[in-house]
Order: structure tokens, then C-alpha cells, then sequence
């Protein structure tokens, strides 16, 4: 299951939203606040929490998860690692109470999506990371990944995996090609088209569809694309708003395009050849989950230290194998183009996980909803889905 796909839309906004009312100030950590004492030079442990499903492991034992176990065995530090994460909200309110009382949260590195890291950086409850001791993060990550709007140069956070929000349709079925995302409102799909019901996955690619540039949009593309939506629920054209269950809609030939995001259709297209994925003409939004230190952590030597790891290009394309993400070390491509493995070695032509050259001119990165901005966006997209 997607980590994208366990979003839900009003959680996007609920959980901040009670920080924003509150006027914020309360909850914002200054910077010399957020280190606390590293034991990472004595102590060599590390607490690692991520979402279920989104690391490798092994075939014959899933309790043994080799790039982690690579990453104990050369440098020592034990990891307990902990699939905690199954929604952004949720777990923002696990750790919430501590982080704005300035307590530690128990973990030293954690992977949230970068519309929720970028309030965990307003509100200064992650810390910087040591880039002169991340060499491979310096050299591979990739350029189209660096200065996303919420942080700058990315010194707070660095991409775990990546996809894409773009559209999937059965070309089978429908019998023509879709090109753009206006081609979602033809007459022919009326009643078979879904959009995705959460705010920060649905409203950037319905904005690239006006050709908005979606790293500066603003509030009037916003109530424009509102505007819009709503008609086409009125008209019928679009069936319904979904999570994650837009796959068996797609499966089962319920629904015939939809918004969607890459890593499922890699899912999808190995049970069936005739799902395509398509980065409209007009644009796609390209989104991360990102790696987090966040404040007081006890281990952010040692953490920073597995963030390298993973983005030296062999652990990447290892990992990449597995989770078929877009991979943010694009350098993890020829890896996976040398193996001897034939199943493997295609991997690096599949441009779900490495974009081509043309594909990447097409994607960015939207610029995240700020606080001010989230309620009542929240209340308006809401009242559109039926939420």
C-alpha cells in the first residue's frame, strides 16, 4: 500500500489547524532550543521510525532488512527500527505534546511527506543536518530534489523516496490515449474519472492542468480550480474521491483514468500491461518523504550517519528494488543497469523510478500550504469532496 495513498484529507489540516488557531508562537522552537546532547560518540544505537512497507527485506526472513543490516555490520550502531507511521496527522499528534514542550519524541529519524515536514520546519521541531559529514547526500541527491519552497537547500530534511501525482488510465478500455489532464474532462470518460480526496495530494496536477506554475501558485488558482471541480461533481463527470481504493477501481475497469500516484501503477502494471502512467503535458507534481533529526534527539550523529548511507548508490538502487519509488539518487540508476539480472537491469529503464530527461522537464514541486492558508482551504476542498 502506498504511504501516499494512506492520506486522508481533513487530517491534512486538523491537526495543525489547532496549533494555527492558537497563533503558533507557543509551539515554535528556537534554534538554539532544538540540539540536545549527542550520545552518538559512546552510545551506538539509533531509533528509526518510518511507514510499513518501505524498506527491503529479505525474501526467505522479513524480520532481516539487508541495507539496514549493511549499514549495523560497517559501522556498528544498532538500529531499532520501527514501522510506526501510518498516517501524517496520526503520528504528528503522537509526537506533537513533546515537541512543543521540549521534550524528546524517543526517536532519532523519522519520514514524514513534505507538506507535514514543512510545518515540522515552521515550527522548528527538526534540526539541522551536518552536510560535511553526508558526503553522498552532497554528491547524489538528486537537483530536482534540493530546494524544495519549505526548506531551503534542504538542511532539515532529505528525501527517503520519492513519486509522483500524475494520472493513471487503461488504454485497453478506453481505447485512446490521455495527454494532458484536460483530456480527463472529455465526454466520453463522464462518470469514470476519480480524483484524489486529500487537499495536499489532488490540488497541484488540477492546477498544472490550467498551467500554473505550481512552486508560486496562489490563492486564486486555488478557488479556481475549487470553482471548477465543483462543477464537474455537479455535472456527474467525476465519479467519486478517492484514497487508495482508486486501485481496484482501476483494476476492475470501474473506472477508466484517474489521479494517481507512480508507485502504485508499477504495482498495478504487473497484473495488468494495459494500465499507463502519464505525466500530463501540461505538468506533474513531483513529492517526497523525507528523512527528519527531530529536536533533542540523542543520536543525530549516528542518524545523520544512516541518512548517508542511503544515498550511497549502491544501498540506493538495493532499496530502489524494492520499494519502486522515483529514487532520489539518480547515480543508483547505472547500479541497477549493470546487474546481471535481467528483471533488475530493466528496473533502470522504467522511468517511474528514474524520469527520463523529458518526463523530468515536466515535474515540480509544489510550494506546500502555509498555516495561514490551510483552514480555510481545508473547509472549501472538503465541502467539494464531501468530507
Amino acid at each position: 500500500m502506498s504511504r501516499r495513498s494512506l492520506l486522508r484529507a481533513f487530517g491534512a489540516g486538523a491537526a495543525g489547524a489547532t496549533l494555527a488557531s492558537c497563533g503558533v508562537p507557543a509551539a515554535f522552537v528556537e534554534p538554539g532550543d532544538r540540539a540536545g546532547r549527542d550520545s552518538s560518540a559512546t552510545d551506538h544505537t539509533l531509533h528509526f521510525a518510518n511507514w510499513p512497507l518501505y524498506i527491503d527485506t529479505d525474501d526467505e526472513d522479513e524480520s532481516k532488512r539487508p541495507t539496514l543490516d549493511a549499514f549495523s555490520k560497517r559501522t556498528g550502531i544498532s538500529v531499532t527500527y520501527t514501522e510506526e507511521i501510518n498516517d501524517n496527522d496520526e503520528f504528528f499528534g503522537k509526537i506533537s505534546p513533546a515537541l512543543m514542550n521540549h521534550q524528546e519524541t524517543g526517536r532519532d529519524l523519522i519520514v514524514i511527506s513534505d507538506w507535514m515536514a514543512a510545518r515540522f520546519v515552521r515550527l522548528g521541531w527538526v534540526q539541522e543536518m551536518d552536510r560535511t559529514k553526508q558526503p553522498n547526500v552532497a554528491k547524489y541527491l538528486d537537483p530536482l530534489l534540493r530546494s524544495p519552497a519549505f526548506d531551503e537547500g534542504r538542511r532539515h530534511s532529505v528525501p527517503w523516496q520519492s513519486g509522483i501525482t500524475g494520472i493513471a488510465y487503461n488504454r485497453k478500455k478506453l481505447g485512446r490515449e490521455i495527454r494532458s489532464t484536460g483530456d480527463l474532462w472529455a465526454a466520453d470518460l463522464r462518470g469514470r474519472v476519480t480524483l484524489l480526496s486529500g487537499l495536499d495530494e489532488s490540488f497541484a496536477l488540477l492546477m498544472q492542468g490550467n498551467g500554473v506554475d505550481i512552486t508560486r501558485w496562489t490563492a486564486d488558482d486555488f478557488h479556481e480550480i475549487c470553482e471548477q471541480t465543483q462543477k464537474r461533481v455537479r455535472s456527474k463527470h467525476i465519479r467519486r474521491f478517492t484514497g487508495n481504493d482508486y486501485i481496484k477501481d482501476l483494476a476492475t475497469g470501474d473506472v477508466l483514468a484517474c489521479q494517481a500516484y507512480s508507485g502504485d501503477v508499477i504495482q498495478l502494471q504487473a497484473d495488468n500491461p494495459d494500465i499507463e502512467f502519464v505525466v500530463p503535458e501540461e505538468g506533474a507534481e513531483l513529492w517526497a518523504e523525507s528523512l527528519m533529526i527531530p529536536n533533542l534527539a540523542r543520536h543525530k550523529r549516528n542518524a545523520e550517519r544512516l541518512v548517508d548511507h542511503y544515498y550511497d548508490p549502491e544501498v540506493a538502487a538495493e532499496l530502489a528494488t524494492w520499494v519502486n519509488y522515483v529514487c532520489p539518487v539518480p547515480a543508483a540508476r547505472d547500479v541497477l543497469a549493470s546487474s546481471k539480472d535481467e528483471e533488475t537491469a530493466a528496473l533502470a529503464e522504467d522511468p517511474l523510478i528514474f524520469p527520463d530527461d523529458a518526463m523530468r522537464k515536466r515535474l515540480a514541486i509544489a510550494r506546500d500550504i502555509t498555516s495561514e492558508e490551510r483552514m480555510d482551504f481545508a473547509k472549501k476542498w472538503n465541502s467539494i469532496v464531501g468530507l
